[in-house]
């Protein structure tokens, strides 16, 4: 039975596609910076690993794109999450799980369309060869000290 602390249980990416907790992997550590007196007590730094090629409900199309997307952040296959900006381990695990879900939803959005080439208008050429004509006068009046 998941928690009701939202940093256990599955993790929804999109309307599709659920991690389900069991996949989800967590480690935890001493985190560096701010903490007082727990700073060297609490293992409030979170780790959280994935295997993304292995999510099931994942179509090959998808498998693919996310492969091509991931390659350079996957080690041996696995995803790799690190949380360390809170001082409680629970932020730190949500914050964890957001991230998780931001970057395996980038990595299955489909490709922006390819951007459509356009002339410049006639008005913005025109506009743009005053405007350096006008440049020019300028500089040309500032040379000479008669």
């Amino acid at each position: 039975m998941p928690a009701t602390d939202d940093a256990a249980g599955d993790l929804p990416v999109t309307g599709s596609l659920v991690v389900p907790a069991g996949l989800l992997s967590w480690r935890f550590s001493r985190s560096s910076g701010p903490g007082g007196q727990g700073v060297n007590t609490a293992d409030s730094r979170v780790e959280l690993s994935v295997r993304p090629l292995e999510l099931p409900g994942l179509s090959e199309h998808q498998q693919q794109r996310m492969a091509g997307r991931l390659g350079g952040r996957l080690v041996d296959g696995v995803l790799t999450i690190a949380a360390s900006e809170h001082r409680q381990q629970l932020r730190n695990r949500q914050a964890a799980r957001e991230r998780m879900a931001a970057v395996l939803r980038a990595a299955l959005a489909p490709p922006a369309p390819a951007r459509r080439r356009t002339k410049p208008t006639k008005g913005s050429q025109e506009r743009r060869i005053q405007a350096k004509k006008q440049r020019s006068q300028l500089k040309k009046q500032r040379g000479s000290w008669d």
